[in-house]
């Protein structure tokens, strides 16, 4: 393969330049602003009109997340979102460009297929976030999902996608006080790090309206 990481890093390396302004902020932000169109085109499972949303920033690289999203996620998915409860979105926080990139990968693909694509970066984290050369790890699964040689270029170089990307981590950070991942907002309230089924639902149960 003749596609080179410089590229990466050219598309998407200014996301590395987010990290010295974080800053934590407020526990709780406000439901309306927080899902007050973005940069990005939301991506959500459940309904629209449930009564309780979950909103997760998480980061591709980030280990924690992948952890949730490999045990927890599963159970989640099953008790509320295959049930119409809650409707759970997904933002994107990269913390390196290379978690950037991952996530742009996703944003190629159909939409119907973006959260398959997320779950099997996940579970297949180990084997392409810490190597020495991720970007062609990342076109081996890539590869899999259908991507060819050129579209996997073309993902990772396209500097549109790439701001947005960075503006959706930037607004996380500056507006909601995201400074780490994986950081949820359940209606607004945020709870911060690696959260249990239980720990989720004990927040979520006496949200749900009948």
């Amino acid at each position: 393969m003749t596609f080179s990481r410089r590229y990466l890093f050219i598309a998407l390396g200014a996301l590395a330049l987010l990290q010295p302004a974080l800053s934590a902020r407020a526990q709780n932000v406000n439901v309306s602003e927080l899902m007050a169109p973005g940069p990005l085109p939301e991506r959500s499972l459940g309904p629209d009109n449930a009564s309780v949303t979950v909103v997760e920033y998480a980061s591709m690289t980030c280990t924690h997340c992948a952890r949730f999203h490999t045990t927890v996620y599963p159970d989640f998915k099953k008790k509320y979102i295959d049930t119409q409860k809650v409707r759970f979105v997904l933002r994107e926080f990269p913390l390196d460009p290379i978690a950037a990139g991952a996530f742009a990968l996703a944003r190629c693909m159909p939409e119907d297929k973006y959260f398959k694509m997320i779950e099997v970066l996940f579970e297949q984290q180990k084997n392409w976030a810490f190597v020495p050369d991720p970007v062609k790890a990342l076109f081996g699964i890539a590869k899999q999902a259908g991507f060819t040689e050129q579209s996997f270029e073309s993902c990772l170089t396209d500097q549109k996608l790439a701001q947005a990307i960075e503006e959706t981590a930037r607004r996380a950070n500056e507006k909601f006080g995201v400074s780490g991942t994986p950081t949820f907002f359940i209606n607004g309230q945020m709870v911060h790090g690696e959260a249990t089924l239980e720990a989720l639902s004990k927040i979520i149960d006496p949200m749900i309206k009948p």
